[in-house]
């Protein structure tokens, strides 16, 4: 059987296996793949560019072990094949976008190395135009190429040239945030009264404290795990990791800083940490990104995924009285949601998932968590000038007592089948169900709000976009409510004999 390319797409991303080291996992990113992935983004460069052949390719990758390597072969492949290369070297996925729309790099395309969180062996591609990232379908085309063309010899070979764009991106930043500050007695540091804890967790989002931070004057001194690692040896770098998210509020703690910022691997998400040591991820993330742009867009639109709470659905609606449209779990989704409401007379400036990918349109619709702090850190100067706090903007939101996801595992061949019968029978019990209802205008599952005499909360179930897995998140106004919830939809549950209920009956 030949190598199996479609295994590799994980959605519009490129995902695999590049480095031996844990059991049942085989190597599936070999430098020799990703060279006839570089050649294959180079044919379908051509053909999206009409035949043309002045192709000019960015590259950039995060800390993984495996990245020098596979970034290697990348560039050899597509400088086989004459395209002009800037290899960016250690970089952020949100730059190598940026390399597409920055003069006078104005790359046709640009590549980051980088499976995000995931675990030390793993590695990926995600792929831009200066249109954004690529869809599904584009990444197919492109597997579709490296499965069934081989590359031919080229008459004139490319070059590749080493390019700094983190420096160039990171001046971008620092610019923004004098502009906006404003701050008339310290235009050039502006942050100079500020302590900021970075935690990057060893992964590419060190230069955010260096290049950007510092430069404006702010104290980062108490910032960890800058230095990128790709064994990652302090903690996961996942803004919804518990065990990284308290290392970050520990250190705002004990430094007494002003605020603390913590990155995921490739610096597409991000969250933030106040004054006092709170997380301020997921739902508050989402609320307190809705406030900063409702203020300057007010009444607009904000996408976010299907698991966000109610009581963010009334701080944007009632509190904010801007709009809140809850879609489909998945970045490119709530992105590409907004996008289309847009095009159809409805303005939303903001798509936000609750893991932390945040995209505005003011940039592009792209997903960038370091210019979604970029875009805080200008609010925190701006409040403290009138002796408020930046979470003071989101006092009023509700708090659930509760709040828990399970994961329960499908064991049938066809999950994705099976999956949506259990979804679709839990449709069918709620309409029966005394003090269930099925929420309305609900993208994807089934979610249900839940008020009955013992508990008040919602829950949604869900399908995986990618693995045989249940996902079901449960809320509850009330200490103890998770646990009524979860037991009243383990007997539903339990007839389902192709369902691994570990987490709800361990719960």
């Amino acid at each position: 059987m030949g190598f199996d390319w479609k295994k590799l797409q994980n959605g519009s991303d490129i995902r695999g296996v590049a480095l031996t080291g844990i059991t049942g996992q085989e190597v599936n990113l070999t430098t020799d793949v990703v060279a006839q992935l570089g050649f294959a983004f180079y044919k379908w460069l051509q053909n999206k560019n009409n035949g043309s052949t002045a192709i000019r390719v960015a590259v950039g990758m995060d800390s993984r072990l495996s990245g020098p390597d596979l970034k290697s072969a990348f560039i050899d492949a597509l400088v086989e094949q004459g395209a002009e290369v800037m290899d960016c070297g250690m970089a952020s996925t949100p730059a190598m976008f940026m390399t597409t729309v920055t003069a006078p790099y104005n790359a046709t395309g640009a590549v980051m190395l980088t499976a995000s969180h995931l675990p030390f062996n793993r590695n990926g591609l995600k792929f831009f135009t200066p249109d954004g990232g690529l869809e599904k379908q584009d990444i197919s085309d492109i597997l579709t190429i490296a499965e069934n063309e081989t590359p031919a010899d080229s008459a004139v070979k490319g070059s590749c040239q080493e390019v700094d764009f983190i420096s160039v991106y990171s001046e971008q930043l620092v610019d923004k945030i004098r502009k906006e500050v404003n701050s008339t007695d310290n235009y050039e540091q502006p942050l100079s009264q500020f302590k900021i804890v970075v935690d990057a967790g060893n992964g590419a989002g060190g230069f955010y404290a260096h290049k950007v931070l510092s430069a404006l004057g702010a104290d980062i001194s108490d910032s960890q795990f800058l230095d990128p690692d790709g064994k990652f040896p302090n903690h996961i770098p996942n803004p919804e990791d518990n065990i990284a998210m308290k290392s970050i509020c520990d250190a705002v703690k004990a430094s007494k800083a002003d605020l603390g910022i913590i990155f995921d691997t490739d610096v597409d998400r991000a969250a933030i940490v106040d004054e006092k040591g709170n997380p301020v991820n997921r739902n508050e993330l989402v609320a307190l990104s809705a406030a900063i742009v409702n203020e300057e867009h007010p009444g607009s639109t904000v996408v976010t995924d299907s698991i966000t709470s109610d009581g963010l659905a009334w701080f944007i609606n009632d509190e904010l009285k801007a709009k809140h449209h809850r879609f489909k779990r998945g970045y490119k989704n709530v992105i590409n949601e907004s996008i289309r409401l847009n095009e159809v007379g409805e303005e939303s400036w903001l798509a936000i998932e609750t893991s932390g990918h945040a995209a505005l349109k003011e940039n592009y619709f792209l997903d960038d968590g370091a210019y979604l702090v970029t875009k805080m850190v200008i609010k925190m100067a701006q409040l403290n000038k009138d002796g408020q706090s930046l979470t003071s903007l989101i006092d009023k939101l509700p708090k659930p007592a509760e709040s828990k996801e399970f994961r329960i595992n499908i064991s049938a061949a066809d999950f994705k089948s099976y999956g949506e019968n259990v979804i679709s029978e839990l449709g069918h019990l709620t309409s029966s169900k005394s003090g269930w209802e099925l929420v309305p205008n609900n993208y994807e599952g089934v979610r249900v709000s839940v008020q009955s005499a013992k508990v008040k909360g919602w829950f949604l179930l869900r399908l995986s976009l990618h693995d045989p897995v249940i996902p079901l998140n449960i809320e509850s106004d009330q200490e103890g409510g998770v646990e009524i919830i979860a037991g009243e939809l383990l007997d539903f549950f339990e007839p389902f004999d192709q369902l691994d209920l570990k987490s709800l009956i361990n719960r």
